[in-house]
């Protein structure tokens, strides 16, 4: 069956600008605003989106359904579709495109097949689309072939073989090493802080360390307005590592640290609110300042 009509559940900052790349390609791209806040309801609408509704309503037009959303949510919202499958009859294609480790993506497809629907596992690799650089989906298993007709639509699709969780475990690997970067870089910051040697220590890195002083400048005052999101990524990515004997306590540990951004006064940011005048050491500054003295909490 030709692929026209695809929901893409849920149009937050990636899947948005995922919906809107495909809208600009021909594709009729819907979802279900049920329930979304005044923000996401905001950015779907200027994307292109179509909202049916409810999910119901969303699957029974589908010919493909894109899962893009926070990854602590993604197996309750594949138990959810699955469900409704289950109910309507009506099976399209499932594009898992969350950052789960590959035996949450396995716990997803078994869900997602179950109910009738051939299962699509994938990754995300980039920034959103619509940037001078083209937006990675990595995808993996019996399906991934059907998603071949995204390519160049504003996205790259990498094709990574037939067997579902391979296209996860690269993003695992991937967000491990970019993300628990910056999780690292972020909480050696707020040591200094606590340690009263902040200054030397921006001055240091600044001076022996220009191009990774840059690149905290660059990325660390946006973390707090995308902790709560990478808390279940680090957690994956925990997962993944535990399962292949690697030790976990690096990751387990940058989800405690996203945490503890996220109890930051800037946390109630999202991304296109970052505030861009605020500085690196601004950041960490405040970031630092909620780390009590015994327990680590506010």
């Amino acid at each position: 069956m030709p692929i026209k009509t695809v929901a893409i559940l849920s149009p937050g900052e990636m899947g948005a600008a995922t919906g809107k790349a495909f809208q600009q390609n021909g594709f009729d791209i819907i979802t279900s605003l049920e329930g979304r806040s005044d923000t996401s309801r905001k950015r779907a609408i200027a994307a292109g989106f179509r909202d049916c509704g409810s999910i119901t309503l969303t699957l029974a037009e589908a010919d493909i359904v894109f899962s893009i959303l926070p990854p602590g949510e993604a197996l309750a919202q594949a138990k959810r579709v699955g469900t409704i499958m289950k109910q309507t009859g009506h099976t399209p294609p499932y594009f898992d495109c969350n950052a789960v480790a590959p035996e949450t993506a396995a716990q997803i497809g078994l869900l997602i097949e179950a109910a009738g629907a051939s299962f699509i596992d994938g990754g995300i690799v980039g920034n959103p689309p619509g940037t001078a650089v083209p937006t990675r989906f990595f995808v993996s298993g019996s399906g991934a072939q059907q998603v071949n007709i995204f390519d160049g639509k504003g996205i790259d699709i990498k094709q990574c073989g037939r067997e579902a969780g391979k296209a996860s475990a690269i993003k695992m690997c991937y967000a491990g090493i970019t993300k628990g970067t910056s999780a690292l870089h972020a909480a050696m910051l707020m040591a200094a802080e606590k340690l009263n040697i902040a200054d030397e220590l921006h001055q240091e890195l600044s001076y022996s360390q220009g191009g990774l002083y840059k690149r905290m400048e660059g990325l660390t005052p946006a973390l707090p307005a995308v902790s709560d999101r990478y808390i279940g990524e680090m957690e994956e990515i925990g997962k993944t590592m535990g399962a292949v004997g690697v030790p976990t306590g690096f990751h387990n540990g940058s989800a405690d640290l996203y945490r503890l951004m996220n109890k930051s006064p800037y946390a109630s940011e999202i991304r296109e609110t970052v505030d861009k005048r605020r500085t690196l050491r601004q950041t960490v500054e405040g970031c630092a300042a909620v780390i009590g003295n015994k327990d680590g909490t506010e």
